[in-house]
């Protein structure tokens, strides 16, 4: 039982990393779900204080990732349609992963800024900047928490 208790919580861990990475997985949230499945049934005793500080840490990321490409746009003086061309190219972009997606998340930002609000090249590749410098924090942010997380998966193993 052990063992199906350690694959499960590494599997969560490594899902989260991916998550971290590609849009529509949970990220973080699954690698603490990990931390989880550790604390209820896993092997050697995992402190209660250890699950709730990654849960508070998990929580506070999560919301940082919704927020941090918004500020980045708008700081850049991009619109919301920006930040939805973003989000578009980047899931485009998942065909050719992961390049696609930085390159889609940019373009998409470009292309939506360009179109929608007619303020010309510049304005919009300065919102495509701001949305790609929101894109790439947020999904490091996440990476580097997911990576941590599994780390401390594997020690309390």
């Amino acid at each position: 039982m052990d063992i199906l208790i350690s694959i499960l919580a590494i599997l969560a861990g490594i899902i989260g990393i991916a998550g971290s990475i590609l849009p529509g997985l949970p990220g973080t949230p699954v690698s603490w779900i990990g931390l989880l499945i550790l604390y209820i049934w896993g092997p050697e005793e995992m402190p209660l204080k250890t699950l709730i500080i990654w849960g508070i840490v998990v929580a506070i990321v999560s919301v940082i990732d919704y927020v941090v490409p918004m500020w980045f746009t708008k700081v850049t003086g991009g619109s919301k349609y920006a930040e939805r061309g973003a989000l578009v190219g980047l899931i485009a972009g998942i065909i050719l992963t992961p390049i696609g997606m930085i390159l889609g998340s940019f373009l998409g930002a470009f292309l939506f800024e360009l179109y929608y609000t007619r303020q010309g090249a510049l304005q919009a590749l300065k919102a495509a900047i701001g949305s790609f410098l929101g894109f790439i924090t947020g999904t490091g942010l996440k990476t580097i928490v997911a990576c941590i997380i599994l780390w401390k998966i594997i020690v309390f193993l």
